[in-house]
């Protein structure tokens, strides 16, 4: 059992909040850092902290006596927002540092890599995107880059690819479903293009095995986090075509997809480094798509 403190912020959110459950399980105590009171999930031992963790002040008060931080916060909804995600990083980094936090967890996202037609497969020593690319994977990339430069405490860069899970925020199992059903443009898409995907509960226990120290420390970034470096880790799970994606939420929403050939991604996102860790995800594909498709009824 483990008795760490660990910071958790968005622990109202999805990835935030199946998190907390994860942590909950192994005995830790968590810090959910919400911004509206009455948010948190309510589980044993954890304890609601209202407040923007980008404030110095309030970021001192929550790393205060903390073992680990784990950041799950994107301004996904707030394009207004989207420059200053860089910036909460860092401060909530820098003043887990200045506490003498050991370990600063950063939820980030394999959107940060090149992935083209002729990128081939994308590993954490990928390329990352140029400004062109979406802002959401910019702002990612620029949090990932400002974390690189806190120097003296230990960051790791998890980063998911396609979240699969139920939940209202849920892009894959609710916001893309609703988009598909009301949007005829939303179905358009190339049947072979490749994604790759990770089930929520699975990137949970990843989030919470290296926050608790389940997964130790290693000089090698292939055998563990390195002690007072960044290291990026991707979490997949495995990697599919569009056509199984699209195909069966169309099917279960009544419509037809429009499958359109063009150059397009269609290699692999790897995660050999998780599985050296000792990841080992429990949720498949087709159990993902069987909860993912009864919750659309």
């Amino acid at each position: 059992m483990n008795t760490s403190t660990i910071v958790v912020t968005g622990a109202n959110g999805f990835v935030g909040s199946h998190t907390c459950a994860a942590l909950n399980e192994r005995g830790a105590r968590v810090r959910a850092v919400v911004r509206r009171g009455g948010t948190a999930p309510q589980l044993p031992n954890v304890e609601e902290w209202a407040g923007d963790f980008h404030d110095p002040a309030f970021a001192d008060e929550l790393c205060a006596g903390a073992d680990a931080v784990i950041n799950t916060v994107h301004p996904m909804r707030d394009a207004s927002l989207e420059d200053q995600a860089a910036h909460w990083a860092e401060t909530l980094a820098r003043a887990a540092h200045h506490n003498g936090v050991p370990l600063f967890v950063q939820v980030s996202t394999t959107s940060v890599y090149r992935r083209e037609a002729d990128s081939g497969d994308v590993g954490e020593d990928s390329p990352l995107v140029d400004d062109t690319a979406r802002p959401y994977a910019t702002t990612k990339r620029d949090a990932d880059l400002a974390l690189s430069g806190v120097e003296g405490i230990t960051r790791v860069l998890i980063r998911p690819t396609a979240i699969l899970g139920p939940g209202e925020s849920s892009i894959w199992n609710t916001l893309r479903p609703a988009a598909l059903r009301d949007e005829a443009s939303a179905r358009v898409e190339d049947p072979d293009r490749t994604f790759g995907w990770v089930h929520v509960s699975d990137l949970a226990e990843l989030i919470a095995d290296i926050a608790t120290g389940a997964i130790p420390r290693a000089d090698d970034p292939d055998e563990g986090p390195v002690p007072g470096a960044a290291t990026a880790v991707n979490a997949v799970s495995g990697n599919q075509t569009w056509r199984d994606y699209l195909g069966p939420v169309c099917e279960a929403l009544g419509v037809s997809p429009e499958w359109e050939t063009r150059p397009a991604f269609r290699a692999e996102l790897r995660a050999e480094r998780a599985r050296a860790w000792g990841w080992q995800p429990k949720v498949s594909f087709d159990e993902a798509m069987r909860e993912l498709l009864s919750g659309l009824g």
